[in-house]
């Protein structure tokens, strides 16, 4: 199974550090393609799905690097997403150029209430070329920052998902109700595409992935280990 740009970018950064990245949970002993603990590794059931749509996963910092990012299931099923870390002054040239590019019809994907009043909002993609959608990748709060602070994507319209069911993803706590992980936002949009089958091949790996996380997490008699703890 090839690396995907996910994981192509978490190499960079590692490559980039200055010192190890240890986050909580550290000592688990990993596969280092899945991310999950060896004996929930998963990647022996991942089966890539074409789309029309095409995903484009801006992230923040240190995201890549995070065992519970689900950006990177994504890019395992659909092999065309790319993957770019996010620069509020110095974004990478290719990232400009694909947003630029006259094949898709790009697009934000954050909530509405945060689009200002000359913004477009879409429910939907319209008819014609292809959407590109472009998810910020990080925590609630860098999300954020990313939406204010990334004026080359300023001109772009906003697409807006209304997800009326309670978000399935407890790898990381959600700051208010209505806020969800980025592969379930995906799921979404893929259904509002048109592509189902894709849509229903991300579902199915992220009902596999989340299962096998939490389950490679260990209470004791009420203590909670350094797995449990983990956080992304």
């Amino acid at each position: 199974m090839t690396d995907n740009a996910v994981l192509q970018l978490r190499a960079e950064r590692l490559a980039r550090a200055t010192r190890p990245f240890l986050a909580r949970g550290n000592r688990i002993r990993r596969c280092q393609r899945c991310l999950l603990p060896l004996k929930q590794c998963l990647c022996a059931t991942l089966t890539p799905s074409h789309a029309t749509s095409r995903f484009c996963l801006v992230m923040f910092d240190t995201e890549p690097m995070k065992p519970s990012n689900t950006g990177r299931l994504i890019a395992d099923i659909l092999p065309d997403t790319v993957a770019f870390q996010w620069s509020r002054t110095e974004p990478p040239e290719a990232l400009l150029e694909l947003v630029a590019s006259d094949a898709y019809q790009p697009m934000v994907v954050f909530p509405a209430s945060y689009a200002g009043p000359d913004r477009q909002v879409l429910t939907t993609p319209a008819a014609g070329k292809p959407p590109l959608f472009i998810m910020l990748d990080g925590t609630w709060t860098e999300a954020r920052k990313m939406f204010r602070k990334s004026p080359y994507l300023d001109a772009l319209p906003v697409i807006s998902v209304d997800l009326s069911r309670v978000s399935a993803y407890r790898l990381r706590e959600a700051h208010a109700d209505g806020q969800y992980c980025t592969a379930e936002v995906a799921i979404a949009l893929l259904d509002l595409a048109g592509d189902r089958q894709a849509a229903g091949a991300l579902g199915q790996h992220f009902s596999c992935f989340r299962e096998r996380y939490l389950a490679g997490k260990t209470v004791h008699k009420g203590s909670v280990t350094a797995a449990e703890s983990e956080s992304v």
